[in-house]
């Protein structure tokens, strides 16, 4: 009963098998090579337009150097205030981007709050430099409470960072369960309302080691290969990066693979409804489930064999969870078991 993370989960046949169908011979290094370039033209149809996309090793790297390739003197990003680029990333996107700051923005259940966004823009006056300048906003596509934006909130905080001139970038480490969960296309869940940089995520959901940046503008991503390379993420054999996309994407694997995930996270809310032990601690729709349990449970829970993470409750939330109470994170993957799913249900039931 392995909840802990998407992270635990192995990599898909399918992967595996282009891996070692494209490791044989010679290929052009550096992301020259006849796969690099299929693939890139492959991140075309799916959104619906010519990208310029860039690979990397992970999510940390994309979401760091898409701060970097917008950054200003001074510069600050406005997130959600529990954004894993906040909470996550060890200071990564402050060291990519030379000291770029990270600038928190409250709202309810893991997203951005509009007003509030509105108003934390208003407090960097052009006239006033002490508080520096304000380059981008990025928003988590799940967020971190693995809720979710809705394309037509995603296009209300896009009209607000273009008002100021800011790039709208998006953290898609979970970005297929998004899109399965909401029944929106990759077009319209980015570019077509207003993302403009996209940190496109595979690991997480049966890749081996492979992200990917994603500009919708590809005359905006002049000075990334310069970027990537000063910030160490220029692979030479970047074709087994491609490789993994390759497959990931093809016949829409990528999108069933999210599909199963979020249905044993469907499985689990159930399972946790039902239960006497339990309760959600907040409704969600992607492979993240959170839970509160009596620690007394968490602790017969583990015995049995369940992993999974004690959770920090969400700020401004104090009265969440009780004294004998913890706040728990059940994380579904492509290759969950639906009986382990079924055991977890029955020792909470």
């Amino acid at each position: 009963m392995i909840f802990a993370s998407d992270n635990w989960s192995g990599a898909h046949p399918a992967i595996n098998a282009s891996l070692e169908a494209n490791a044989a011979g010679m290929a052009a290094a550096y992301g020259a090579s006849d796969i690099d370039k299929a693939v890139e033209r492959r991140f075309n149809e799916v959104f619906e337009r010519e990208v310029a996309v860039f690979f990397v090793g992970t999510g940390t790297a994309a979401n760091s150097l898409s701060f970097a390739a917008v950054n200003r003197p001074g510069g600050v990003v406005l997130c959600h205030r529990e954004a894993h680029v906040v909470e996550d990333e060890c200071g990564a996107p402050e060291f990519f981007t030379h000291g770029a700051r990270m600038a928190p923005v409250d709202g309810a259940n893991g997203l951005i709050d509009p007003y509030n966004l509105r108003r934390e823009l208003a407090r960097f006056r052009p006239d006033f430099i002490h508080a520096g300048q304000p380059m981008a906003v990025t928003v988590s596509q799940p967020g971190e409470a693995g809720t979710l934006y809705s394309v037509d909130e995603i296009e209300v905080i896009a009209g607000i960072a273009h008002e100021r001139d800011l790039t709208l970038h998006m953290d898609g480490a979970r970005f297929a369960n998004a899109l399965v969960a909401t029944n929106a296309s990759p077009a319209e869940m980015t570019w077509r309302a207003g993302v403009d940089i996209l940190s496109f995520g595979a690991t997480k959901n049966g890749c081996w080691c492979a992200e990917a940046v994603v500009f919708f503008d590809p005359d905006k991503a002049r000075q990334f290969p310069y970027i990537r390379k000063r910030g160490a993420q220029l692979f030479s054999k970047t074709r087994f990066v491609a490789a993994q996309l390759l497959a990931y994407l093809d016949e829409g694997l990528w999108l069933k693979l999210a599909a199963h995930s979020n249905a044993m996270a469907d499985a689990l809310r159930e399972g946790i409804r039902r239960s006497t032990h339990a309760r959600e601690a907040w409704n969600t729709r992607t492979n993240e489930v959170f839970a509160i349990v009596e620690k007394t449970t968490a602790a017969k829970l583990r015995s049995e064999g369940a992993v999974f993470y004690d959770w920090n409750p969400p700020h401004g939330s104090p009265t969440l969870i009780g004294e004998d109470e913890q706040l728990i994170r059940l994380v579904t993957s492509w290759s969950t078991d639906p009986a382990d799913v079924t055991r977890f249900a029955a020792a909470i039931a």
